[in-house]
């Protein structure tokens, strides 16, 4: 066990939170026909207990969605979306530390990470389209033109694109709900949110939240959990959904599209990464691998973003892993719910198992194992790990690892190190490090990815569209690229008399 792992989380902690988790369909909080345990990743303990919905249910919950959508005034009450949207934000502000101690105990996620993207921040991109729906003109007037021997009047009005089925991942589980759901009910549509199955009851607190403490109408926020796949499937089918906004892999997002194509849904998704970080000679290597070390280390990996490929000057490649392997060995991991920790475990046994094997590979393929690659019990803890003189076509340095593993991958010049930052599937964010600002904008710029960060700059925020190129996915999330994705463009013209 490492020496700056800490004891781990009192046994039972949080547990009785999961007690009273219900689905939420049609405005009524309800149990589900069976359960499937949550199992807290610091510990491998059972946490509690979440329902499993059926097929059925999921149906149910497209349904109250469609009359919501249909029958009410919801879509066209801009003054109502706005009030409901400052109302929950209110609401989870209020219960904002209630919603930390599950997020710890359900995700293992670290509590500095909850005060960060985990679960403050996130919560600012509801209060971020409240304010941007308040201001915002839905209708573009394009004049009028002659045309036949009369005049015309023209002018397009958005309106929301209807019922959406918001999919999401298990490391980020507010932060994902509030990027789909905020933008969602701001445009007018309603809402079936489906949570990930490892992370069942950060979401059903939202979903208690939702119809215990807020006004919005029943059918317009609905909410599943389960713990197969086939809830997922039925809502990528159901005729009576019009969006899919999914985030998780790029595998599944690939099934996702080809199964909501048989009845043409708009899609949107937020897919794998593979970024790359650019070291330009001129950087300050002590400040890199200090980033670099506790960015890998993030959430313990599990982020899409997450820069999880180092490029470096061939000649300062020894030196700057050098300076990197000293800054994991002082990252402190353990008991998340402790303040002092840094790094929490894997999602789960079979994401570390998976973690564990691609390292294993990578050291058959050639590169060098520095540091790190231990599994660490009790839960589901990973070692800070460190591949050296990686290979930038081995599966290490081409697949998402969703682990506490970085790849150093020496370059020759900056033509090299964008060509290899671009030898990817993926395009979702990537870094640029150098003295000279300019030149390493300049380099950014030659990035395909939907992100960059340049000298350490942080890009995530509510008003920041989030999204990636390639098979990072289609579409972006937050700003007001985010609120486009729902809504629906109409053209009308008149004569005019």
């Amino acid at each position: 066990m490492g020496s700056q792992r800490h004891g781990g989380p009192e046994p039972g902690a949080s547990a009785g939170e999961a007690g009273g988790a219900r689905l939420l369909i049609g405005g009524r909080l309800v149990a589900g026909e069976r359960t499937y345990p949550s199992v807290n990743p610091a510990t491998g303990e059972i946490l509690g207990h979440a329902p499993d919905a059926t097929v059925a249910q999921a149906g149910a919950a497209v349904d109250a969605a469609r009359r919501a959508f249909d029958t009410t005034a919801w879509p066209a009450d801009a003054a109502l979306r706005v009030r409901c949207l400052e109302q929950l934000y209110r609401v989870l502000v209020e219960h904002k530390e209630e919603l930390r101690e599950v997020t710890i105990a359900d995700t293992g996620a670290p509590r500095i990470v909850t005060h960060g993207a985990g679960l403050d921040e996130p919560l600012e991109i509801v209060r971020y389209y409240a304010d941007l729906l308040r201001g915002r003109s839905f209708t573009e007037d394009l004049g009028e033109i002659e045309s036949r021997g009369r005049r015309h009047r023209r002018w397009v009005e958005q309106e929301a694109a209807g019922v959406v089925a918001a999919i999401t991942a298990y490391n980020y589980p507010n932060q994902l709900a509030l990027a789909k759901l905020a933008p969602a009910l701001a445009a007018g549509c309603t809402v079936v949110l489906k949570g990930a199955p490892d992370t069942p009851l950060v979401t059903l607190a939202l979903a208690g939240l939702i119809a215990e403490h807020t006004d919005i109408p029943p059918g317009v926020v609905n909410v599943l959990t389960s713990a197969g796949a086939a809830v997922g499937k039925a809502l990528t089918t159901h005729p009576g959904v019009d969006v899919v906004t999914f985030t998780g892999s790029t595998a599944t997002g690939r099934q996702i599209m080809a199964a909501a194509s048989e009845t043409v849904k708009r899609v949107f998704l937020e897919l794998g990464g593979k970024s790359a970080m650019i070291v330009l000679a001129d950087a300050d290597f002590d400040m890199i691998a200090m980033m670099a070390a506790f960015t890998i280390c993030s959430h313990a990996g599990q982020g899409c973003a997450i820069t999880s490929r180092l490029l470096v000057p061939r000649g300062h490649h020894d030196a700057i892993v050098e300076r990197v392997a000293a800054q994991l060995a002082g990252v402190p991991y353990g008991d998340p719910a402790k303040p002092e920790t840094y790094m929490g475990p894997l999602i789960s046994e079979r994401q570390r198992d998976k973690v564990d094997a691609m390292v294993r590979r990578a050291v058959e393929a050639g590169a060098k194992l520095v540091t790190g690659g231990e599994k660490v019990d009790p839960g589901f803890f990973y070692t800070p790990t460190l591949l050296s003189g990686v290979d930038p076509d081995s599966e290490i340095a081409q697949e998402e690892v969703f682990g506490p593993v970085l790849a150093v991958i020496p370059y020759d010049d900056e033509d090299d190190a964008v060509r290899i930052a671009n030898n990817s599937a993926y395009g979702l964010s990537g870094a640029v490090h150098g003295a000279d600002e300019e030149r390493a904008v300049a380099v950014a710029r030659r990035i395909r990815t939907g992100t960059l960060s340049i000298n350490g700059g942080s890009y995530f925020a509510p008003d920041v569209p989030f999204g990636g190129f390639k098979q990072s996915g289609i579409g972006r999330e937050m700003g007001a690229a985010g609120l486009e994705e729902f809504l629906e463009r109409k053209a009308f013209a008149t004569v005019v008399t």
